[in-house]
C-alpha cells in the first residue's frame, strides 16, 4: 500500500449516497453542515456554490464536482444573488430517490457524503482546503464521472449488492478528487499531502508506510530516497513539519491504536507487529503522542 491508501484503510472512508436533486428557474437552497465529507455532481446545467467562511461563489458547470471537507453551511442556487430556502424540507419531500426545486429541469445534480472511522479529521481531511473543486476538463472528473456514472446506474436498477457497489463506487471517487487536489498547481507546499508528490519526502513515506515495523533510521530513510541524511531530514521537515522518525513514531501510534479499538490483540503482539520491542516502548511512544496509555485508550475506546 502506498501512504494514501494506508490512511484511507486506516479511516475506513465508505460512501453514501443521497437524494438526487433536479432545479430550474430562478431558486436557491441553503443545506445545513453534514458529518463527515460531501459532494456533489453537476451532471446538467449549471448553478453557483456558496460556502460559509469562503468569499466568494463558486460557478459549477456540467461535468464539474465538488467536494466540501468541513461540516459547514452551503448553498446551491441559479445564481449568486438569489436567496436560499432551506433544502430539508425540499428534500422530505422528494419522490423516488429525486428534490425537485424551482419551477424547470435544467440542472441534475447527483451527491452523498462519505464518513469515516476515527481520527480521519487528524490523518487526512485537517490537511485538504474546505473545498476542492474538480473541474470538467479534468482528466479527474472524467474518472469521478465514470464512477458517478455507475453509481447512478446502480442505484436505478436496484440490483443485487447495488448499495455496497454504489458506496464502493464513491471511495473510487473520493480517490480521484484527491488525486486531482494532489496534482493541482494550488496544492499546498507543505503538509503530510504535500509530502506524498514530494520527489525526496515522498520515497521515505512510502517506504514507512510499507514497512512501519523496519528498524528505520534517517540513514536507511535517506537511501531510500537516494539524498543525504541531511537533506531529507531538512526537507522532511520544511514539507512535513516534524522529523522522519517523529513522523513514524506518530503512524506507529496510530497503526496501534487501530489495532486496540478494533482488540486486535495482545500489547505485547502489537507492540512487535507495529514496530517497538516492548509493551513499555510502545506505552511510553503511545503516552506522548496521544497522552493516554494504550490501556487507558482501549479502555475509554470500548467504554463508549
Amino acid at each position: 500500500m502506498d501512504p494514501l491508501e494506508d490512511v484511507l484503510t486506516l479511516i475506513g472512508a465508505t460512501g453514501h449516497l443521497s437524494t438526487g436533486m433536479v432545479a430550474g428557474g430562478r431558486w436557491g437552497l441553503r443545506f445545513n453542515p453534514l458529518d463527515g465529507v460531501k459532494f456533489n455532481a453537476v451532471r446538467r446545467g449549471r448553478c453557483v456554490l456558496t460556502v460559509d467562511g469562503l468569499p466568494d461563489p463558486i460557478p459549477l458547470a456540467a461535468g464539474d464536482c465538488f467536494l466540501l471537507t468541513r461540516p459547514v453551511p452551503f448553498g446551491l442556487a441559479s445564481a449568486a444573488d438569489v436567496p436560499l430556502e432551506p433544502a430539508d424540507p425540499v428534500f422530505a419531500r422528494a419522490r423516488d430517490g429525486v428534490a425537485r426545486v424551482g419551477t424547470a429541469d435544467e440542472v441534475t445534480l447527483l451527491g452523498g457524503r462519505f464518513s469515516f472511522r476515527h481520527r480521519a479529521r487528524a490523518l487526512l481531511l485537517d490537511g485538504l482546503p474546505p473545498v476542492i473543486h474538480v473541474p470538467a476538463e479534468t482528466v479527474e472528473a472524467d474518472a469521478v464521472h465514470w464512477a458517478i456514472d455507475r453509481i447512478d446506474g446502480e442505484v436505478r436498477r436496484r440490483q443485487v449488492g447495488a448499495t455496497l457497489v454504489a458506496e464502493h463506487l464513491a471511495v473510487v471517487m473520493l480517490i480521484q478528487v484527491l488525486r486531482f487536489h494532489l496534482s493541482a498547481a494550488a496544492a499546498p507546499a507543505t503538509g503530510w499531502l504535500a509530502g506524498l508528490t514530494d520527489p525526496v519526502v515522498g520515497p521515505a513515506l512510502r517506504a514507512m508506510h510499507a514497512d512501519p515495523a523496519q528498524r528505520w533510521t534517517v540513514e536507511s530513510l535517506a537511501e531510500a530516497a537516494t539524498v543525504s541524511r541531511s537533506t531529507l531530514a531538512a526537507r522532511f521537515r520544511r514539507v512535513i513539519g516534524k522529523g522522519p522518525l517523529d513522523y513514524l513514531t506518530g503512524w506507529r501510534v496510530e497503526l496501534a491504536a487501530d489495532r486496540l479499538r478494533r482488540d486486535d490483540g495482545t500489547l505485547a503482539t502489537i507492540a512487535r507487529d507495529v514496530g517497538y520491542g516492548s509493551e513499555s516502548a510502545l506505552s511510553v511512544a503511545f503516552k506522548r503522542v496521544t497522552g493516554d496509555s494504550p490501556s487507558g485508550y482501549r479502555s475509554a475506546v470500548h467504554s463508549d
